[in-house]
């Protein structure tokens, strides 16, 4: 049984040996292993800070997206509106314009069938009157065939221009 009870001795100089490396533990040992502690604790508390810092940045380019996202939404749907009404002028001022070129057009056509109308109309007067002097020229000639019928119709003209200087 020696084995399992140690002798006073022994005992006595394990419990010195354990004091001192107890002691030693307390002035240069624990100062270590709690300033590594500290540190280690430290760490995670800057990692954890750096981590919900992270966090709120990602949260706030999130949101910086989205703000983004609907400016240019709002941008191209007035740039799209811009268009449209830029669109619907040039089609109204392309419409006026060729309203202004068909009234034109039609002036002109117009004038051109007036004047062609007037150019006809001379032209069937000038017909008339060459077709009845030749009738009356013919006529004339058949019925002032002899000399008497000639004096006569003179002496009538004469007359007639008379009455109408009186």
């Amino acid at each position: 049984m020696d084995l399992l009870i140690p002798e006073i001795g022994i005992l006595v100089w394990m419990l010195i040996a354990a004091g001192i490396v107890f002691l030693i533990l307390i002035k240069w040992g624990f100062p270590v292993i709690t300033k590594m502690v500290d540190d280690r604790k430290e760490f995670i508390d800057n990692s954890l800070e750096s981590a919900i810092k992270a966090n709120e940045r990602l949260a706030n380019i999130e949101i910086e997206c989205d703000q983004a996202i609907e400016s240019t939404k709002a941008e191209r749907a007035k740039i799209l509106k811009e268009t449209e009404k830029y669109r619907k002028k040039l089609i109204s001022e392309a419409r006026r314009e060729a309203e202004m070129e068909q009234e034109r057009m039609i002036t002109y056509a117009k004038k051109v069938i007036e004047r062609e109308k007037e150019e006809a109309l001379r032209s069937i007067r000038f017909q008339v009157a060459e077709i009845s002097l030749d009738i009356a020229e013919k006529v004339l000639r058949k019925k002032l065939s002899d000399s008497k019928e000639q004096t006569e119709m003179i002496d009538r003209l004469l007359d007639d221009i008379k009455i109408s200087g009186s």
